[in-house]
């Protein structure tokens, strides 16, 4: 069958991979002061000291629908040519990978610590397995215990019995010191044929291709296929700079695009995995979103830049006063903040229980304010908990007026119940949008709820008229909406006023 996707490259059980993985920070080789890497002639002595820290995992897998280990399906970039292809590696239902019913699947993995029997390799190459088997490359296998998997940088713990012999293994490297046209080696069991080595160089970095929150992949142009998943990719000293997972193809073979997950994302996953059998990532308790151009000019911002803070959890960390909707952050524990993703993985990667330092813009005066982070597990379970609340408000009286595209009303009970607006809400309803409007172009909609307009809180359609001519005549291009869903989620929209 010849088909093009984004696949991860497990041979019989094909299927993406998420974005991040773990190691053991003491593990990693400074490469400061070092020549820049040269292509060598040869790569054989490389490959002779690595093959024996490389192994091959096959799984068993009885029939039945997969629970939590499933691998969201990654979404390709807008417009991209493999779009109309890549569903066919995919059930139609429930959004996960086609997995086989009773059968084998195949995968790589590498060893990190020889002593303890500790081996990576990604979460697809082992999800829904009742029965895993590592291959070493002297020929012996050996049953593995799963120690923890992180679904969302798709990575996964194994353990082995060292049988009284230390193991062959290899350490982690620094992923941050890689440049674009470096020299990368992978190291896997491509269609089940084992131990093969495939040499390249790192076509591109940070890559996203929408399988994760911390997506941030190098791109390798080393011939990567189905059963290279969970093997290592290496730099020309040997060491792990990242964890092969995904390739894009029409054929179902390498074509030179594929991704690995960076080392860098890895060792602080696969350190919690190891130490608690799970993962425990810092929570700030904060909604936020990019500082587009609009929004920036709406706030009378310099340059757009930072991220916009566009709700606080109620009960989370943030959540005392420290931080408000409206900030921007541009720095988190002295690291300059530029963007979404980054901030998100930064807090992430935080521990639990630490004071940080979070550098704002509030009113356009920098400020630094202290928050003392939870735990993102948690804060995940209880929002799971408390689905469905009550809609029920005071009677207000009705009052209406249309301004930019919309119909905005007085926010009463009737309207409340119509909307199923939860009764913590406050602020003027939206009850209609014209299309076509500057409202409909930013996905306003019947049921949102305008929280806040310019920072200025609003209760009552005069309000939002007030704020609007207000906006006009400081000579505003844009006004900027604080919206609230039917749940209370909040988000910050711009909308054109001329």
């Amino acid at each position: 069958m010849t088909a093009a996707a984004l696949i991860a490259g497990t041979a019989i059980a094909p299927q993406p991979a998420l974005a991040q993985s773990a190691a053991t920070p003491d593990t990693a080789a400074p490469q400061q002061d070092r020549p820049a890497q040269q292509g060598p002639a040869s790569v054989s002595a490389l490959a002779e000291r690595l093959l024996d820290a490389v192994v091959n995992i096959s799984t068993t897998q009885n029939a039945g629908p997969r629970g939590p280990g499933r691998v969201p399906m990654p979404r390709l970039p807008e417009g991209s040519p493999f779009e109309e292809y890549f569903d066919e590696f995919f059930n139609d239902e429930g959004g996960g990978p086609r997995l086989p019913g009773p059968g084998s699947s195949l995968g790589s993995g590498f060893v990190i610590d020889g002593a303890e029997g500790i081996i990576v390799t990604n979460n697809h190459v082992i999800a829904g397995a009742d029965e895993i088997i590592v291959n070493f490359a002297d020929g012996t296998t050996r049953t593995a215990e799963l120690v923890g998997v992180d679904t969302k940088t798709d990575l996964a713990v194994l353990k082995v019995d060292p049988q009284g012999k230390k193991l062959a293994e290899v350490s982690f490297g620094d992923s941050d010191a890689m440049r674009i046209g470096d020299w990368v080696m992978a190291i896997g069991n491509p269609f089940g044929f084992g131990g093969s080595v495939t040499i390249g160089i790192i076509s591109a970095r940070n890559r996203q291709i929408g399988s994760g929150p911390y997506d941030d992949y190098i791109q390798t142009d080393a011939a990567i296929n189905r059963g290279n998943s969970g093997g290592p990719l290496f730099n020309m000293y040997g060491e792990v700079i990242g964890i092969n997972t995904a390739i894009i193809s029409p054929t179902g073979g390498s074509i030179g695009i594929g991704f690995a997950i960076p080392s860098e994302l890895a060792v602080n996953v696969v350190n919690q995995l190891r130490e608690f059998g799970e993962t425990r990532r810092g929570w700030l308790g904060v909604r936020i979103q990019t500082v587009t151009e609009e929004i920036a000019e709406s706030l009378g911002l310099p340059e757009a830049k930072g991220v916009l803070i566009s709700g606080i959890e109620k009960g989370g960390p943030a959540d005392n006063g420290a931080l408000k909707a409206g900030d921007i952050v541009i720095g988190f524990e002295g690291i300059e903040i530029n963007d979404v993703r980054k901030l998100s993985r930064i807090v992430a990667e935080s521990p639990v229980g630490k004071e940080v330092a979070i550098d704002i813009l509030r009113d356009g005066e920098k400020q630094t304010v202290r928050v003392t982070l939870g735990r993102l597990e948690e804060a995940e379970s209880a929002s799971a908990r408390e689905d469905q609340r009550g809609d029920e408000s005071e009677e207000a009286p009705v009052a209406s007026a249309k301004i930019l595209g919309m119909t905005v009303v007085e926010l009463d009970e009737e309207g409340r119940a119509k909307f199923e607006l939860a009764e913590d809400i406050n602020g003027v309803l939206v009850s209609e949008v014209e299309e076509n409007s500057v409202a409909a172009e930013q996905g306003v909609q019947a049921g949102d709820v305008i929280v806040e307009i310019a920072l200025q809180s609003v209760s009552t359609p005069k309000d939002v008229l007030d704020q609007i001519d207000s906006l006009k005549a400081q000579g505003r291009k844009n006004a900027l909406l604080m919206l609230a869903s039917k749940t209370g989620e909040l988000r910050f929209v711009t909308l054109r006023m001329n």
